[in-house]
């Protein structure tokens, strides 16, 4: 079978359409100077390995000979992994915005030579339905415009990327709102499903950085926790949670979080666990515990490489079906299960017809002591955990979903940070193995000679210069590991890291540009300053920026913090639930971390660190060590009579030094809400 140029990409999405006959070009100086060179305009195609329309639109498409004629003759066809090249999708995706009002992948763009768009939508069907016109009939109509009606097509392009330029870069600076956390409770408020939790209709995502400001919010004695638990237990009740191997699924087809569009990202997980832990941290529930370990229990067992560092992605696919491999009838679940069967169907929602297009997607509608009482079991919870462990061996017989086996560093950094925080609030050892394991990786090999990142692996080939969000999460992530106790040289490297992002990201006027000053001259310049699926990338800068100025007493660095919050200012007032992180990091600056330093050696310091990791503290430092460190936040600490100590510190003004955990937890308790 015939290649094309994509056989030599290491994107495992770019590598589906390897051997397509449409003759792709990845995004880069040859496509766009033959672009110029023949005065022809650029098919631009992105998506994703998981996308399941983008599945759709290669079949029905891109593997048909009268399609790729088409695409040969008229265009210089480009694909691109929206995850690889997030600016290129960012300032795309604002042109099918501004185009038709709504965006998705696959995105099918249509440019001029210069890059600009002129023509933007996303899956477009082979033959004309439900409105949209078919694919070969949009391309012989682009094609007939782009001979015929050059003058329109030029005033097109001049109108979306001027569009694509105001959206991208849109704030302007002001102070944030001594309110505006309340004022995002309240919108979150006013959009909240009372019934089955999450905010606004289906689709429904998971809501992680506003839920990690409704955590935030609660714990300084706000309003926010009943939004933030009917979510969290929405969600695990859900199929979106996968209740056999443990994880969530990108979304929720409908409003229940029943049905999920059965696709797991690196992305989601890392977060959603890193909230699930915060939320038992503050309730006291060990369902959310349950779950945030099952989730990297998960990562851990089906995600992590032989190198450490974390694969990105599994399809909804397998076998071209959508969720066959984690659906089950009821027949298939009283083979694989016996006796043990009828407990675990009524549990988890099963019926003889189907939930679900005549097969079962598991949830768990019903409490567990309501099925139990119902089914006169007294001890329903260890039947159900020997079901899964049998149900889960006989689902690894079947064909497994594409596995996207490439290693992204921003989405690492959120995996690490999760562990790290797992391990430091569980105390399991495990979890902080495994992400020295993937932080050791990605500092061994994505650190380019120049001292800058390199943004994705896969297999031994590292490549493409990172972005923002890479040098954010990855930063952040270093001091949650450093915090969690593996070590002050991931301190170190977080400082070295943050230093190198304000010299090679940020705007002379405040917050930072997605792309570095040096790379590649695109449309536009993007800014991520709005939370989407992840936190944007700005407030996570200015997080690390602010943690490290606390920990090395930097004001150079806290005036950074300080004014990349301010950059997106006048944006966080028109549509405060939309920067949960950014109002996350504005209260960290106005309120100021508690600092606590716990000192003393492993294992007899152990019982202190415990007492720590009880209390949920939203804005804190933490230093370990022996009294001799340089840290400020350590420097002339020592034990107390040579038992270890905690200090509790507030801009270094600290409390007398505690040895009792008891005494460590009511002084961080009352900490906690200031």
């Amino acid at each position: 079978m015939r290649e094309n140029r994509l056989a030599s990409e290491t994107s495992p999405y770019l590598l589906q359409h390897a051997h397509n006959p449409v003759d792709w070009y990845p995004w880069g100086p040859e496509a766009l100077a033959r672009a110029r060179r023949e005065d022809k305009p650029i098919l631009l195609s992105i998506g994703y390995a998981a996308c399941h329309w983008c599945h759709v639109m290669e079949r029905e498409s891109f593997e048909d000979d009268a399609v790729a004629a088409l695409m040969n003759e008229h265009f210089v066809s480009i694909k691109v992994d929206r995850e690889e090249r997030p600016d290129l999708d960012d300032i795309y995706m604002a042109a099918t915005m501004a185009m038709t009002g709504r965006g998705g992948w696959p995105m099918t763009v249509f440019l001029a030579p210069d890059q600009r768009p002129f023509f933007a939508g996303t899956y477009f069907p082979p033959e004309r339905r439900h409105g949209l016109p078919g694919f070969s009939e949009l391309l012989t109509r682009i094609a007939e415009v782009w001979q015929e009606d050059r003058a329109g097509v030029e005033a097109q392009a001049a109108q979306l990327s001027e569009a694509v330029r105001t959206q991208l870069d849109a704030s302007e600076s002001s102070a944030i709102p001594p309110d505006a956390i309340a004022a995002a409770v309240k919108q979150l408020a006013d959009a909240y499903d009372p019934e089955w939790g999450g905010f606004g209709r289906a689709p429904k995502f998971p809501p992680c950085p506003a839920l990690r400001l409704l955590l935030r919010h609660a714990a300084h004695g706000g309003d926010g926790l009943a939004l933030a638990r009917g979510t969290l237990d929405g969600m695990a009740n859900g199929g979106l949670y996968d209740h056999v191997a443990g994880g969530f699924a990108r979304y929720s087809t409908d409003e229940r979080w029943h049905v999920p569009h059965f696709e797991k990202m690196l992305y989601d997980n890392g977060q959603l666990a890193r909230v699930y832990v915060e939320a038992f941290q503050l309730t006291g529930d060990v369902n959310y515990r349950r779950v945030a370990e099952e989730t990297l229990d998960y990562l851990l067992r089906e995600m992590q490489s032989p190198s450490g560092g974390f694969y990105s992605a599994t399809d909804a696919d397998s076998e071209g079906v959508e969720g066959k491999f984690f659906t089950f009838t009821q027949a298939e679940l009283e083979e694989i299960l016996g006796n043990d069967a009828p407990a675990f169907i009524a549990y988890y929602g099963v019926t003889a017809e189907g939930n679900w297009e005549h097969t079962n997607v598991l949830w768990t509608p019903r409490p567990l002591d309501e099925v139990a009482r119902s089914l006169g079991l007294d001890d329903l919870r260890t039947s159900i955990e020997r079901s899964r462990a049998a149900v889960y061996a006989a689902r690894l017989k079947r064909v497994p979903p594409l596995l996207d086996d490439k290693i992204l560093v921003s989405w690492n950094g959120l995996a690490i940070g999760a562990l790290a925080e797992a391990a430091r609030v569980f105390g399991e050892a495990r979890y902080l193995a495994a992400a020295v394991r993937a932080a050791d990786d990605l500092l061994a090999r994505f650190v380019r000679p120049d001292g800058g990142l390199y943004r994705t692996a896969r297999g031994e080939r590292v490549h493409l210069d990172a972005y923002l969000e890479d040098y954010a999460f990855l930063a952040t992530a270093l001091v949650d590991l450093y915090e969690a106790g593996a070590g002050a040289r991931y301190l170190e490297c977080a400082l070295q890291l943050s230093e190198r992002m304000v010299r090679d990201f940020a705007d002379t006027e405040g917050g930072f540009y997605q792309t570095a000053h040096q790379h590649e001259a695109l449309l536009a310049r993007p800014r991520d300053s709005q939370d989407d699926a992840m936190p944007n990338a700005n407030a996570i800068a200015a997080e690390a920026c602010a943690r490290l100025a606390a920990h090395f007493a930097r004001d150079d660095l806290r005036t950074v913090a300080e004014r990349a919050v301010q950059r997106a200012g006048s944006l966080v007032t028109r549509s405060p639930r939309s920067f949960a992180s950014t109002l996350a990091v504005a209260d960290l600056l106005a309120r100021g971390p508690v600092e606590v330093a716990i000192v003393g050696p492993e294992p007899e310091s152990e019982p202190l660190r415990r007492a720590v990791a009880r209390v949920y503290l939203a804005n804190r430092i933490l230093g370990y060590g022996l009294g001799s460190e340089a840290l400020p936040l350590l420097a002339g600490k020592t034990m107390v009579k040579g038992a270890p100590a905690v200090y509790v510190c507030r801009d270094f003004a600290c409390e007398a030094p505690l040895t009792r955990p008891e005494d460590v937890v009511m002084s961080l308790q009352r900490r906690a809400s200031g």
